[in-house]
């Protein structure tokens, strides 16, 4: 254990940053994440004031905010990874596989007034 914490980046500090709804976690390496708190599962639409109440956890490994029963691990947020494996599935569908919009309709319209998509030819 002491071998995976000397080689984890850990949590020293966070705060909330009101004016641009931010989370900021400052490591024990010296470097500073800065995140939308929007984007981490569990906080988005929460109030400033629970959005401030963060604790980080004894190892420095997670933030969790009591209020919102929410947590998050610091390596998580490293990589990208804002919540639990099927709360980022269902966001990255929402916004990776989005298939609507007025380009891709009037595309549509156009193709279908064509007779529609090409045949493929082998």
């Amino acid at each position: 254990m002491d071998e995976y914490l000397s080689q984890t980046p850990q949590a020293t500090q966070a705060r909330y940053i009101r004016s641009r709804r931010r989370l900021l976690v400052t490591l024990n390496n010296g470097v500073e994440l800065t995140v939308p708190t929007d984007l981490i599962e569990g906080l988005k639409g929460a109030t400033p004031a629970d959005l401030s109440a963060i604790e980080i956890t004894p190892l420095g490994t997670g933030l969790h905010w009591p209020n919102l029963d929410a947590d998050v691990s610091v390596e998580g947020l490293m990589q990208g990874i804002f919540g639990s494996r099927k709360w980022m599935a269902q966001q990255m569908g929402r916004t990776g596989g989005s298939s609507r919009s007025v380009a891709k309709a009037t595309a549509a319209r156009e193709n279908g007034k064509k007779g529609g998509r090409p045949r493929k030819t082998a």
